[in-house]
Order: structure tokens, then sequence, then C-alpha cells
């Protein structure tokens, strides 16, 4: 509800994998493009679930907030700033979801573009799908989601287009119990859909994970077979000649 990173498409700032996507097409050294990819993999996965108990954490809360308005005309100014406070996470934690959806896309696209190996790995998804594709449609999902939210409480995306007019929108809010209580059921109904819409990005990131390390794997298994041969080749004794015909020149 309460940011245009709910709304608009996210294009970079997902914690330990922000920033890395451009990284990942510069780099020339093959070998540096796959360490980069894995150690990034491995900070995703811990961070979604990071982001997963922190929207449920600020779901719950917000319905403690919920809970209390029910007896009382209005939260008092200190709480609803502690509301903002959480709001304010909320919105940062989707931003960073749609950032991870964007970051993992990238991989994929880009380890294809490198790799004819990796492009020609069995992926185990649907319909021939790519995991850039699947990525593609969980943020557009995520983003439809919560703008059916906003919509059917009657509100508007451009009543939260940045961090300035949404605490505007906010502070308006606050003035009256009706107010407050829209803010906060829109509030928590949009954390729920993020624990929800989190647990699927989580999934989709740990399937592509494994397949990643399987793909590493073969990899690596080709590259040691090759330096088997070669060693077994140059450490091989020399074939013994004697026994043959000698040469001699003839005239």
């Amino acid at each position: 509800m309460f940011s245009a990173t709910m709304i608009a498409p996210v294009t970079g700032h997902a914690g330990g994998v922000t920033g890395q996507a451009t990284e990942w097409t510069q780099l020339a050294n093959n070998a540096e493009l796959i360490a980069l990819v894995g150690k990034s993999a491995d900070q995703v996965n811990n961070q979604v679930k990071q982001i997963t108990q922190l929207a449920e954490q600020i779901q719950n809360q917000l319905n403690i907030y919920n809970n209390l308005l029910q007896n009382t005309a209005r939260l008092p100014k200190h709480m609803w700033g502690q509301v903002e406070g959480d709001l304010r996470k909320l919105q940062s934690i989707v931003g960073q979801g749609q950032g991870i959806a964007f970051s993992m896309g990238n991989i994929d696209d880009v380890l294809k573009q490198r790799f004819q190996s990796f492009a020609d790995f069995k992926t185990g998804l649907a319909d021939g799908q790519t995991f850039s594709d699947n990525y593609q449609t969980w943020s557009t999902t995520n983003r439809d989601t919560i703008a059916g939210t906003l919509k059917a409480a009657g509100l508007t995306a451009d009543q939260f287009t940045s961090e300035e007019a949404t605490m505007s929108s906010l502070r308006a809010m606050s003035e009256t119990s009706d107010g407050q209580m829209k803010a906060l059921q829109v509030g928590h109904q949009i954390a729920a859909q993020q624990v929800a819409q989190f647990q699927k990005l989580r999934g989709l990131v740990s399937q592509q994970t494994t397949m990643m390390g399987t793909w590493f794997q073969s990899r690596q298994a080709d590259k040691d077979l090759a330096q088997a041969r070669r060693e077994n080749f140059f450490s091989s004794p020399l074939p013994n000649v004697r026994g043959g015909q000698m040469m001699k020149p003839r005239w």
C-alpha cells in the first residue's frame, strides 16, 4: 500500500545481491562470474527467509494495533508513529523482494548467455519456462495483488508515488479513527499477502539454487575428467620399441 515500490517495477537494491546484476554482465572471467553467482545465491536464500519473518512480524504487530483501535476513538500520536514505522518497514521489504526477483532473473539470463551448457540444462520448470520468466511472473503478480488491495480500499497508487507522499497520506488518515482503521486494515492485508508471496519467492530461489548447484557440479566434473585424461596421457610410460627391425641405410 505504502510505496511506489509496491506498484512500480524495481530495478535494484536487494541487499547482498543488489548492484551485482550489472557486475555479472561485465565480468570477463567466467570463473569469477560463477564464484560470484554461487555466493550471491546463498546470500539470497538467507535474505528471503529474513524478510519473510519480518513480514510476519509486521502483520502481527498491525493486528495488535487494529485490536487496540477497537477499544479507543483513535490511537495516540506516539503509537501512530510506531504504526508509520512498521508501514515503512513493509514498504522496504516489498522493494527488497522485487529487487531479489530482478537480480535472480538476471542471473538466469547472464548464465544462459555465457554458457551453452547452462542454456541446455534441464531446469524441471513447466511449459519450457525459464527462471527469468518465473521471476517476472512473480513480480507482476505481486504488484497487481497490491494494486488490487489498494483499489478495493478506495485508494490509488498515485497517493503513494514517493515516501514523502506516502507519509503525508498516512498523517492525513491518522486524523480520524476511520482513517486509522483503513490504513491498518490495508497494511495488515498487504503484509499477509507479502508473507505468502515471499514464501513462493523463497521456493523459487531454492529451486534455482539447487539447479545451479547441480550444473556447477556437472561442469566441474567435466573439467576434472578432462584434467585426469591429460595427466594420464602425459604420465604414461613411453611405449617399448625393442624387438623392431633395425633401421639401416640401404645403398
